[in-house]
């Protein structure tokens, strides 16, 4: 079956980076678009960033010019890079795979921005 692994995440000073990552298995990594949604506590789940399968990118209005999205095809891994993090920027953050709205989700990983 589909996995989505995440991992990078944790506590970090507002102003600071973080980097996610997503490690994809069970499904045909190269030729999926990835994405990456978040959830902060009393709101609704929102898209942050997605790549389709040729690189091309889409960000948020709340989060362009500070994370970047990638990909390694080689390695299933689809990263969010995360730049002058925000207090509310604080989420759980879930890599996403396939489909819009996507088809398969992890498990997410906790982001806490401190000020």
């Amino acid at each position: 079956q589909v996995q989505l692994v995440e991992s990078g995440g944790g506590l970090v000073q507002a102003g600071g980076s973080l980097r996610l990552s997503c490690v994809a298995s069970g499904i045909i990594f190269s030729g999926n678009a990835m994405g990456w949604y978040r959830q902060a506590p009393g709101k609704q789940r929102e898209m942050v960033a997605r790549i389709g399968s040729g690189g091309s990118t889409i960000y948020s209005n709340s989060v362009k010019g500070r994370f970047t999205i990638s990909r390694d095809n080689a390695k299933n891994t689809v990263y969010l890079e995360m730049n002058s993090l925000k207090r509310e920027d604080t989420a759980v953050y879930y890599c996403t795979a396939a489909g819009l709205p996507p088809d398969y989700w992890g498990q997410g990983t906790q982001v806490t921005v401190s000020s």
